[in-house]
Formats: C-alpha cells, sequence, structure tokens
C-alpha cells in the first residue's frame, strides 16, 4: 500500500497542477513542489532503510599509516 501511495505522489507531481478545457491551458506544478514532493520521497525511502541513509568512512589521521 505505501508503494501505491508514493506513485500516487510522484504521478500528481509530474502532472499538471491546473488544466483547462477547450483553451487547453496547462499549468506545470512549480518546481518548489517537484522539489519537495521530492524529498519527501527521498525522506521516506530513508526511512525504510536506514542504512543507507549512513555512509561509512575510515578515518586514518595523517602520520598514522607509516611504518
Amino acid at each position: 500500500m505505501p508503494n501505491d501511495l508514493e506513485q500516487t505522489i510522484r504521478d500528481n507531481a509530474a502532472g499538471p497542477a491546473k488544466a483547462s478545457g477547450d483553451s487547453g491551458s496547462v499549468e506545470q506544478h512549480s518546481l518548489k513542489d517537484q522539489i519537495e514532493a521530492d524529498r519527501y520521497l527521498a525522506s521516506k525511502q530513508a526511512s525504510v532503510w536506514p542504512a543507507k541513509a549512513l555512509r561509512l568512512t575510515r578515518l586514518v589521521p595523517p602520520g598514522a599509516e607509516g611504518g
């Protein structure tokens, strides 16, 4: 069921915000709204797989590798 909601959000963000009849007028969602939808979906994905949201890095202080 969550995938259905995510797909609905994706479809709505990609589709027009407003449309008119005979004149053929179409208004796209603002870039800000599309970015917010993308961030929302990315945060949902990160909450499903929190380990993918973290990046592990090995830090080695300068001079510690000498031998």
